[in-house]
């Protein structure tokens, strides 16, 4: 079961040094940060947790909002006393990393937004509606299938077909209707925040694959063009999973980048 904070969000802490806080994505939960956490801890005191609905954590379905996700974050520091921290998030985490920075900007010393969307089209949005739908109706081994599909290279599919069959086990595992909550919560966020990110003012990253169609790298560099002095990263030939199907490729941009910035 791993820690357990006060208000029941499960967590985990591994390594020392400046605190890094890892947010997960849609389905999934703390371990989808394995490939990358060794590497981290070795210069920062990294946390992980899961996200509200999602793993062990405590559940709050029916009215899920982005705030109650900011919120969530900001009690689990609070509980470790931590005052500045960096923010990595992953897709709907990096949503959650963006509205934090800005509810919270004294505190997040560094910003890292990884295959997020940023100002969805009309016809990106109505595709991801029709998604959540499906979720509601017919829970998340209903999306799992073509989702896989986007998140991973065909040829990464056919030799880690173990990594897929573990991402199928997270997602499907979910509560049927805090996995819909959440993903209602993926699907609109990104409107809310188009102009606001413009106000962050901290060292931000923001990185995308350059495959992955959801999250495209035209999001990533209008995102990055909009926050002042944003960096962006585009990553040749993967999809949404680059964590999983090729962690190095993501720390050769994200510990440079903390390592620069975040001090």
């Amino acid at each position: 079961m791993g820690l357990i904070d006060p208000q029941g969000t499960r967590y985990e802490v591994t390594g020392h040094g400046l605190p890094v806080v890892l947010v997960h994505g849609l389905g999934l939960h703390h371990a989808m940060w394995q490939w990358v956490t060794p590497a981290l801890a070795r210069d920062y005191r990294v946390i992980s947790y899961d996200l509200i609905g999602h793993g062990d954590s405590y559940r709050k379905a029916a009215d899920l909002t982005m705030a109650d996700l900011v919120a969530q974050l900001a009690h689990l520091i609070d509980h470790l006393g931590l005052t500045r921290v960096g923010v990595i998030g992953f897709s709907l985490g990096g949503l959650i990393a963006e509205a934090f920075a800005l509810a919270h900007p004294t505190r997040t010393a560094a910003l890292g937004v990884l295959h997020s969307a940023y100002n969805r089209s009309d016809e990106e949005r109505a595709a991801i509606r029709t998604r959540v739908q499906l979720a509601r109706t017919a829970g998340p081994a209903a999306t799992i299938g073509p989702a896989l599909q986007r998140w991973f290279t065909a040829d990464f599919a056919a030799r880690s077909p173990e990594t897929l069959e573990q991402v199928r086990t997270w997602v499907t595992a979910n509560d049927p209707a805090s996995f819909a909550a959440a993903y209602h919560v993926l699907a609109e966020a990104d409107a809310e925040l188009v102009s606001a990110i413009g106000a962050i003012r901290c060292p931000t990253l923001v990185m995308t694959g350059g495959e992955d169609f959801g999250n495209s790298p035209e999001m990533a560099q209008k995102a990055a063009a909009k926050v002042p002095g944003a960096d962006c990263v585009i990553l040749p030939g993967l999809r949404h999973m680059a964590l999983a199907e090729d962690p190095d490729a993501v720390l050769r941009a994200l510990l440079p980048f903390l390592t620069r910035t975040y001090t």
